[in-house]
């Protein structure tokens, strides 16, 4: 029974790439320039530049705590004089529901004037707006439009989602030699799902020779790339030795490495491995588990198999008992895992972002002397190093406990693969 699904790059995968693309505009934001006290007097004067920087300091200060509140009226003052790249994260902020109330409409609304101005990343947003109907009638003739403009400005997302257009026939004549193009000119650019695009195209034979080892590479260098379909497609590879000699100990390790990046597909494969006994024991508590995993997460075929071992397992009463005898202990210990790792990936988020926090203040007190007389700069300066001085030190601690967070984040990721009785890939 054929168990994957391949996701490409609508739906789910895509919606990743543009909460990648946003995230992308926080770590802009997370790596902006100290706003000067320059900066600051230009922002109250009136500068949009300077009123878009000053929104992105506040969005590196306060991401922590999730307090938009000044960010908002300087991206809002910025976007007000027409700058694009404030309007497109007003834009954002509507889709993501970050600091403002989930609305499609309003977000159309800003990401349409960025994009008139010729600003790629809200072309690349309202292009995919238009593909997915949100905040506007469906229409993959505008998307395709919108992605053009991004992708003449070499914006990989773009490059990648053209191709899939072209494999598809979304707004176009399905054109496999197109597709393949466009999915290459994205991977020069280091786009890791054009890179998985590219393998699944070779395994298919879509467009040229079948080539399984040609695939097998393209999903390496995307998994290597941080693509968790990719790490998916791996173990689907090894699991039916597809071109290559079946391997469920590789199989098994990749599914658990896209697994712990969130990955249904491969939540739903280790159940299937768990369930028949595919290079481990045959274990239906842990096959339920993963089965379940792959459920809350929406996938389709986690919820069926789920289902269906259910069944088979209520006929024979004592195969249920067996088996629900230890699944709660197994589910509570998984489910009690991932949440531990998403609450050191945010004390970690939270930490590192404390340390920009206090490197920031530091910097402004050392030069809290600026545009006074000589005379007066000298003590303010000379005060203010004393104090940054204390920040510094705050600074400090902060990146110790980012990095304390990251060891006992590699050390609980650790048991998952060791569980399984597979190495890391």
């Amino acid at each position: 029974m054929r168990q994957r699904v391949r996701k490409t790059a609508s739906g789910q995968a895509r919606f990743s790439a543009l909460s990648v693309l946003f995230l992308c505009l926080v770590s802009a934001a997370l790596r902006a320039q100290n706003p000067t006290p320059d900066v600051s007097a230009s922002a109250a004067a009136g500068d949009a530049k300077a009123q878009f920087a000053l929104g992105d300091y506040y969005f590196r200060v306060r991401f922590a705590t999730l307090d938009y509140a000044d960010v908002l009226i300087w991206y809002r003052k910025a976007a007000a004089q027409g700058y694009a790249p404030a309007q497109n994260q007003l834009g954002s902020m509507y889709q993501y529901n970050t600091g403002l109330p989930q609305n499609d409409k309003s977000a159309v609304n800003y990401y349409r004037l960025a994009a008139n101005q010729g600003y790629a990343p809200a072309q690349f947003n309202l292009a995919a707006m238009y593909e997915d109907g949100r905040g506007v009638h469906r229409d993959y003739k505008q998307a395709l439009s919108w992605y053009r403009k991004a992708a003449d400005q070499n914006l990989s997302s773009a490059e990648k989602q053209i191709g899939y257009f072209y494999q598809c026939g979304f707004g176009v004549k399905r054109d496999f030699a197109q597709a393949m193009a466009w999915y290459r000119r994205a991977a020069d650019h280091g786009n890791a799902d054009a890179e998985n695009q590219l393998g699944y195209m070779a395994e298919e034979g879509w467009g040229q020779t079948q080539d399984y080892n040609a695939a097998l590479s393209w999903f390496y260098k995307a998994a290597e790339h941080g693509s968790n379909q990719a790490a998916e497609n791996i173990g689907y590879i090894f699991q039916h030795g597809t071109g290559v000699q079946t391997d469920y100990a590789q199989a098994m390790s990749w599914f658990i490495k896209a697994a712990a990046q969130g990955n249904s597909d491969a939540e739903n494969q280790l159940g299937w491995m768990y369930q028949f006994g595919q290079g481990v024991q045959v274990d239906n508590a842990r096959a339920l588990t993963w089965y379940g995993l792959a459920g809350d997460l929406g996938n389709t075929k986690g919820k069926n198999n789920l289902q269906a071992l259910t069944d088979d397992l209520e006929d024979d009463g004592g195969e249920w008992q067996n088996a629900t005898a230890s699944v709660s202990d197994v589910a509570v210990a998984q489910a009690q895992r991932w949440a531990k790792i998403r609450d050191l990936q945010i004390g970690i988020d939270r930490a590192e972002a404390h340390a920009l926090y206090q490197d920031d203040y530091a910097g402004q007190l050392e030069h809290i002397g600026h545009g006074k007389s000589k005379a007066m700069a000298e003590v303010f300066n000379a005060m203010g190093t004393v104090g940054a001085v204390q920040h510094q030190v705050e600074a400090e601690k902060s990146r110790a406990e980012a990095a304390r967070l990251h060891e006992e984040l590699a050390q609980i990721e650790s048991p998952i693969q060791s569980a399984a009785g597979v190495p890391l890939p």
